[in-house]
């Protein structure tokens, strides 16, 4: 259905308002679609240590990925409410989170502690430059919101992964 047939039966098309410009809402909303799949990706990852996490430490980790986790989650909404604010859209379904996330997940039956975490400090420290990269496409539009919106996500990126080196270093 096009514009026109919307309109004329009383529906609204997602056409909201903004003065960044057509081609600052395609590009940052673009680039936010791309950075909520692999946000969404790595909640899912970061659950699924959570769940099948093992060894002498279990509640530790148990704990602290069940708090990361959370806190990835939290992004969700607002990288997805972001992209509308400025007049975009974003994803929709599974399928194309799929397509253009960049985490990789881990279907071992079997990964030792250690390696979950460190696989885990790869992927914040990999989200983290992509935010870098979604921040450098906001600069370039003036778009001073999202960009502050990632710098907050970039933080905490880096102390997700902070903690997960710690937890993994040997003393």
């Amino acid at each position: 259905m096009n514009i026109e047939d919307a309109k004329t039966r009383g529906e609204a098309p997602l056409d909201t308002p903004s003065n960044l410009g057509s081609n600052a809402t395609k590009d940052i909303s673009g680039a936010l679609t791309v950075l909520l799949a692999d946000v969404f990706a790595l909640y899912v990852k970061t659950k699924n240590i959570h769940w099948h996490i093992s060894g002498a430490h279990f509640r530790d980790y148990h704990l602290l990925l069940d708090e990361q986790a959370t806190q990835i989650f939290a992004m969700t909404d607002e990288i997805a409410e972001r992209a509308r604010k400025i007049g975009g859209t974003t994803t929709r379904s599974i399928g194309p989170i799929a397509r253009v996330k960049h985490i990789e997940g881990n279907d071992a039956d079997f990964v030792t502690p250690e390696d979950m975490l460190a696989e885990l400090k790869e992927d914040n420290f990999a989200l983290t430059q992509r935010m870098r990269q979604t921040h450098n496409v906001c600069d370039e539009h003036g778009d001073v919101a999202t960009a502050s919106l990632i710098e907050n996500w970039i933080d905490e990126a880096e102390s997700r992964s902070w903690f997960l080196f710690e937890a993994t270093r040997r003393a």
